[in-house]
């Protein structure tokens, strides 16, 4: 009877798993030999959480239009462009990009194009500061050649009239 139930035990699936099969490699290690994985990269993408057919997908790919706008306003002359759009450009760009790596599921696609969006705001944001800074500087230098011009005419009226010149001195 001994010999019937080592022989029922080498029968047995449990003996048959562990000791006939050959052992799984580092790839297919799952827990069913025939299982390997037959799914291609093109469905892998399609059934990815961010993949095609969500709006993990299609988001960032709409989003690029954004993108792709900013940089067609870099042949925009600087005064024509508005600090405060570019400014939110910039800020949402820069929010974006790390609320990608937050999130689950992590959408690189999203932070690709929010961090470009960023990019293209704070170019745009040092052409407009920049634009306004040399405005700035050329209407101070319009002024002091409006005094220098002022203080030219009065010396000439002065040199020319000077009892006229002194006459509106004093009223």
């Amino acid at each position: 009877m001994s010999s019937r139930a080592g022989l029922r035990f080498f029968q047995s699936a449990r003996f048959s798993r562990a000791f006939t099969k050959k052992p799984l490699g580092r790839r297919y290690r799952t827990a069913d030999a025939t299982a390997a994985p037959t799914e291609g990269i093109v469905q892998r993408l399609w059934n990815s959480p961010v993949g095609v057919k969500t709006v993990h997908f299609w988001a960032p790919v709409m989003k690029w239009s954004i993108v792709l706008a900013g940089i067609s306003d870099f042949a925009r002359p600087a005064e024509s462009l508005s600090l405060t759009q570019n400014v939110a450009l910039t800020a949402t760009g820069v929010i974006w990009t790390r609320w990608c790596f937050v999130i689950k599921p992590r959408n690189l696609l999203l932070a690709a194009v929010n961090f470009f969006l960023g990019c293209v705001g704070v170019t745009q944001v040092i052409r407009i500061l920049t634009h306004q800074q040399s405005q700035e500087a050329a209407s101070a230098g319009q002024i002091a050649e409006q005094d220098a011009k002022d203080i030219a005419n009065t010396v000439k009226g002065i040199a020319t009239d000077p009892e006229g010149a002194a006459q509106k001195a004093v009223k």
